[in-house]
């Protein structure tokens, strides 16, 4: 069973964070890793921004899903957001990687929640601050 969502997000909110991470997750090219990793951003003004991993041959020049999505956010004007929900083909959910999280935490508060949905649809949710430790 999933965890209820945090107050400062509505079940609605989540289950559109979810979605959109999932399908991002079905657009990533990972020819080397095989390892799709979707990710979905909620803006402030409640805007939804999807990315997903992009690898290179010329390893490490690829580009993790959370790192595209917050990319296309800042890019598009986007400096606050509620949440980010990250999907993964494995059970239990993948966090984010220690560079996404380097990269999420210049711009999210330690409280900004982190879902983290696993190949069944299941998730995790920890904040920022648990995910950075």
């Amino acid at each position: 069973m999933a965890p209820t969502a945090p107050d400062s997000l509505s079940a609605q909110e989540v289950a559109t964070l979810s979605t959109k991470a999932i399908a991002a997750k079905a657009t990533a090219y990972c020819p080397y890793s095989k390892f799709r990793v979707g990710a979905c951003i909620l803006t402030q003004t409640g805007e939804y921004i999807s990315g997903a991993n992009v690898e290179n041959a010329a390893y490490p020049v690829g580009t993790c899903a959370e790192r595209v999505a917050f990319g296309t956010a800042i890019v598009a004007g986007h400096k606050e957001f509620k949440a980010i929900a990250v999907a993964t083909d494995i059970k239990p959910a993948a966090s984010p990687c220690g560079m996404c999280r380097q990269f999420m935490r210049e711009f999210t508060a330690p409280s900004f929640p982190v879902y983290m949905f696993d190949a069944d649809g299941d998730y995790t949710v920890k904040t920022m601050g648990e995910v950075v430790i």
